[in-house]
């Protein structure tokens, strides 16, 4: 390793929310969720080159079939990093589990770049909302203590704060208020990242950077009360984090990506 690949930030990509089907022709509200989250990586790839990690956040299946699963590791397979995976409310957790291993993107503990990310799962089978088990908030704890000292990146799928839209309020994290407990117990976390939500968010909570991201297909409207979906282009999240803890990030979406949305539907 070069003294500038030493010195240089880690680079992370998120994608998050890709709703992959078992069929090509596959769509959400009008929109090809293979076209698009295809749009997606070939933006990545023009606009910031290749990452080192990429955390993959959920709902990366809409139907949670096999194909669907197989179909998203082939076309992680164009990055030159390894990739974390994880269920979100749509996902079927025993083919995603069993697809994610084949591709070794069912870590849920990564230390790199003199980061810590921790992946949390809060999918609840059959359910829309998310919560915590006893067990993955012992896991949460039990890794930022044997840590203390790196900067650490904290992922789930399912938003663990008000987002201002009122159809999306029971459908977040049920528990949040067990998950901060957890958090505030530990100073390094510097991130709590999430999908699920199909839109930008940003806001700070006791120094830790809340962040959300667009999904790779369509888009909800923010701030509304029912549910609403608007016109943007699928889009990813980019990091570039210090060792020092420290660290920038950036949305990116696929302009070029033409589609017709439905904007009339009432759900997804």
């Amino acid at each position: 390793m070069t003294s500038m690949e030493a010195t240089r930030p880690l680079r992370v990509l998120q994608l998050t929310d890709p709703h992959l089907m078992a069929s090509v022709d596959g769509a959400l509200l009008g929109v090809n969720t293979r076209d698009s989250l295809n749009a997606v990586i070939a933006e990545v790839l023009k606009s910031r080159g290749q990452p080192d990690l990429i955390l993959a956040t959920g709902d990366l299946a809409q139907d949670g079939s096999e194909e669907a699963y197989r179909v998203l590791g082939d076309r992680l397979g164009v990055f030159d990093c390894g990739s974390a995976w994880l269920a979100g409310n749509h996902d079927h957790v025993e083919p995603l589990t069993k697809a994610a291993a084949r591709h070794g993107a069912d870590r849920r503990q990564i230390i790199q770049g003199g980061w810590q990310f921790i992946l949390l799962d809060s999918s609840v089978p059959g359910k829309v909302f998310g919560e915590l088990s006893e067990s993955e908030l012992d896991f949460l704890a039990q890794a930022l203590a044997q840590h203390p000292d790196l900067p650490a990146l904290v992922t789930l799928h399912h938003h663990p704060v008000d987002i201002g839209a009122d159809w999306m309020r029971e459908i977040g994290l049920r528990n949040r208020e067990d998950f901060w407990q957890v958090i505030d117990r530990f100073p390094q976390v510097k991130i709590v990242l999430w999908g699920h939500i199909h839109q930008t968010h940003e806001q700070q909570r006791n120094g830790v950077q809340l962040l959300a991201t667009p999904s790779t297909c369509i888009q909800f409207a923010s701030g509304s009360r029912k549910f609403s979906v608007e016109d943007l282009a699928p889009g990813y999240r980019w990091f570039e984090l210090q060792a020092s803890g420290n660290f920038t990030t950036e949305v990116g979406r696929a302009l070029d990506f033409e589609f017709e949305l439905d904007q009339n539907s009432s759900g997804y």
